[in-house]
């Protein structure tokens, strides 16, 4: 046990020796591993040193440049191409249609369109144009107003805008020949006629400048105003046969100034659209402003047989009617596309004369009483049609039908129903959103209408 003991004594004098002797060998490998280090450090820094590494650094760094360069530019474009993108899907309605077919892609699910949706900015520009400030249920005021097309009638269809006027000036030229042959005298038999042949040709010409001016009360609502300006000239050429005459007479005749003035209002009923006729009721009144045919002085009543010179036609032609009339009608246009069907249907009352006089060459005045012109029913129906969107076609026809006249409540002799047809070719070209040019050519396909007429007329909004 001492023994052991002793050992053990001699074992722990001995371990701090084996402690020491294995600190140092660790110290002594750990400063090998430290020299090799610092060895390769060194010979590391001396190869960075050398000129081959530093050029290729130099390349590398160069090449990284670069391609941060190509990768800016890649980027602008993208950036650029979706600004395009954008603008073209605003432009064909890509985006409203997404949002009316259910927003976005996350919304839409599994079948929604892929194509990017606008921007915040751009979605508020949308909505402000796609949901004008309009009460739930209502069409749109742009919506609800009738298509244009190339006015042929004296109504127009489309009205002005609230607040707006209209300045319409208005060239409008007509001419007309007539025949008639008056029989003054009686028959022995049905070949021989004892008494005076009377042939006449008249050709009347009248250009008439007129002045109109609308404004759009409310958006169906509006007034117009017309002023014209009318200079007419007739020639009338007779012979008369069994009096030695072998030349034509010919007798002329004008008159030139203000005509009648009319004012019309008119009212947009109901709310029209594709394959739904838009209906416009409007009321003209016309005044008498003009010279009337009784304030200009006659030749004679009738045909004189005493008195051969008298011609019984009008020294000076009158410009007016010599009538206050009223007339309600109603305009209706139907939108089939490629065309636009529209006409008019109107009643025209000629207010009774009272105490007229007439104004005889050389005779002073001849009272005729009451004068009642005949009443007017006219109906008018055409088609128009857009060749682009600048110019438009129209095409119409346009029936009068004209009761007799009257004087004090007795039929005037010699006074029948009158039939008026005309033909009507219209064209439009609209130079910008505020003025357009219009042309309309009516040929007369009955009797009594006159042969021509044209008109040209230049709307101009303000």
């Amino acid at each position: 046990m001492k023994k052991m003991d002793r050992y053990g004594k001699r074992n722990a004098i001995g371990r701090p020796w084996l402690w020491v002797t294995g600190c140092v060998g660790l110290m002594a490998s750990c400063g090998g591993v430290v020299a090799q280090d610092a060895s390769a450090a060194a010979t590391d820094t001396s190869a960075a040193s050398s000129p081959a590494i530093k050029q290729r650094l130099l390349e590398q760094g160069q090449r990284i440049e670069a391609m941060r360069s190509q990768i800016d530019a890649l980027q602008r474009q993208l950036t650029q191409q979706e600004a395009d993108y954008k603008a073209l899907r605003h432009a064909v309605g890509m985006d409203v249609l997404n949002q009316q077919r259910g927003g976005n892609i996350a919304a839409g699910g599994a079948g929604a369109n892929a194509l990017p949706m606008p921007s915040a900015d751009m979605q508020a520009a949308q909505q402000s144009q796609s949901s004008p400030a309009t009460p739930v249920g209502q069409a749109p005021a742009e919506n609800s107003r009738p298509p244009e097309v190339a006015p042929i009638f004296q109504q127009p269809g489309v009205l002005t805008p609230k607040h707006k006027i209209v300045v319409e000036p208005t060239y409008q030229f007509g001419y007309s020949t007539a025949d008639r042959v008056a029989l003054v005298g009686y028959t022995i038999i049905p070949a021989i006629l004892i008494g005076l042949i009377d042939v006449r040709e008249v050709r009347s010409t009248t250009q008439t400048a007129i002045l109109t001016a609308r404004y759009g009360l409310t958006n169906r609502m509006e007034l117009e105003v017309r002023v014209p300006y009318v200079d007419t000239h007739t020639d009338t050429v007779s012979r008369e046969v069994l009096t030695g005459s072998a030349e034509d007479n010919v007798f002329g005749s004008s008159g030139k100034g203000l005509g009648d003035i009319e004012a019309t209002l008119r009212y947009q009923l109901n709310n029209g659209g594709a394959d739904n006729a838009y209906y416009i009721g409007w009321f003209r009144f016309k005044s008498h402003t003009g010279t009337d045919p009784f304030q200009v002085t006659t030749d004679c009543v009738t045909r004189c047989v005493e008195n051969l010179t008298g011609t019984g036609l009008p020294i000076q032609q009158p410009t007016g009617t010599g009538f206050y009339t009223l007339q309600p009608g109603m305009t209706w246009l139907l939108p089939s596309d490629p065309v636009v069907f529209f006409g008019n249907f109107s009643y025209l009352y000629n207010v009774e004369r009272h105490n007229v006089y007439e104004h005889i060459l050389l005779g002073g005045t001849q009272y005729l009483g009451n004068v009642k012109m005949g009443n007017e029913g006219d109906i008018s129906i055409g088609m128009g049609m857009a060749l682009n969107d600048k110019a438009s076609l129209s095409i119409g026809y346009d029936q009068t039908y004209l009761g007799p006249t009257s004087e004090s409540g007795q039929k005037l002799p010699g006074s029948t129903k009158v039939w008026l047809g005309s033909l009507l070719i219209g064209g439009s070209y609209r130079f910008n959103d505020k003025r357009t040019l219009n042309f309309t050519l009516g040929v007369g396909v009955t009797r009594d209408t006159p042969d021509a007429t044209v008109i040209v007329r230049m709307p101009m909004m303000f």
